[in-house]
């Protein structure tokens, strides 16, 4: 359906919100109120969505996050099946709070854990809760001890924009690959906390300068609303994209390939859970703008 509507014909990857539970009440989470909702995906559904999503997509890669993705019961099943029955490249983005055993678990079979952080120590804990920031630190040596290639993100704010480099360098220490910086924007739980975003024009443009005399071994990627010339309006390339980077399905089944569409609720197309196929659902406010590039600094 997708490949109908829009003339797009591979998508390389596919982001799967498991669930919008969570363990976690972050100031800055986008999903806000939903992460009291129940809606999640089933193990079946979820792998019949990979299974889809790759056989007529040509999808290689899958990321999983929620909510938080080590509170959702069927964890371990859909990790193997996408790894040892379809051949994905498999993500998991965590808070790394207390996923020791079941990372035990699902090592052999998960190629990067991504583990979200906002600062060093009291700054990250304020923002995230008591304690997150040592479990994370923990969940980063053990997937280090374990094999599992580890990343990092961080949602830079007013309160932990002087602590991006600091952090970069600690998570060298703990062998991390990848720290990507994203956006705050104002939706979620971060429309509550507007002390949280950051209103000083020339903030991003220091840390781009910081970031670029860095002697950074790990490699930092900034979202594109982070970079010099902002994100653009519309991400749709001339004459329309056969390939895109990637596309998100949310627990109820809505599919999102927008670069600016975190916080909106307007989705062209849905994935039918009952009938294990994609539908297109236009609606007077629908906006097909696709994901561009990031800023990489640092090691590549």
């Amino acid at each position: 359906m997708i490949s109908e509507v829009t003339g797009i014909h591979r998508i390389r990857m596919l982001y799967v919100q498991l669930l919008y539970r969570c363990n976690f009440e972050c100031l800055h989470c986008f999903h806000g109120k939903r992460l009291q909702h129940a809606d999640a995906f089933t193990a079946d559904e979820a792998i019949n969505l990979l299974t889809l999503m790759r056989d007529q997509y040509g999808t290689e890669a899958v990321t999983l996050l929620g909510g938080e993705p080590f509170v959702y019961r069927d964890l371990t099943q859909v990790v193997q099946y996408a790894k040892r029955d379809l051949g994905l490249r498999v993500e998991i983005c965590t808070n790394g709070y207390r996923i020791e055993r079941r990372l035990t678990e699902i090592a052999p079979d998960l190629d990067l854990l991504r583990v979200s952080l906002e600062g060093i120590g009291s700054t990250n804990d304020q923002i995230r809760k008591f304690g997150s920031y040592r479990s994370a630190l923990s969940a980063l040596e053990i997937a280090q001890h374990l094999g599992v290639r580890t990343g990092a993100t961080m949602t830079v704010t007013s309160r932990n924009i002087e602590e991006v480099l600091p952090l970069a360098r600690v998570l060298q220490g703990y062998g991390v690959e990848q720290l990507k910086l994203h956006c705050l924007r104002p939706v979620g739980n971060a429309a509550a906390h507007p002390e949280l975003l950051i209103t000083e024009p020339t903030a991003y443009t220091r840390l781009r300068s910081r970031l670029d005399a860095a002697d950074l071994e790990i490699e930092v990627i900034v979202d594109e609303d982070l970079s010099a010339d902002g994100a653009p309006d519309t991400c749709v390339p001339d004459g329309g994209p056969v390939e895109i980077e990637r596309i998100e399905a949310d627990p109820r089944g809505a599919l999102t390939m927008s670069c600016k569409a975190v916080g909106k609720d307007s989705h062209a197309f849905w994935y039918d859970k009952l009938a294990d196929h994609i539908d297109h659902r236009p609606s007077p406010t629908d906006e097909l703008t696709l994901a561009v590039p990031d800023v990489v600094y640092g090691r590549v």
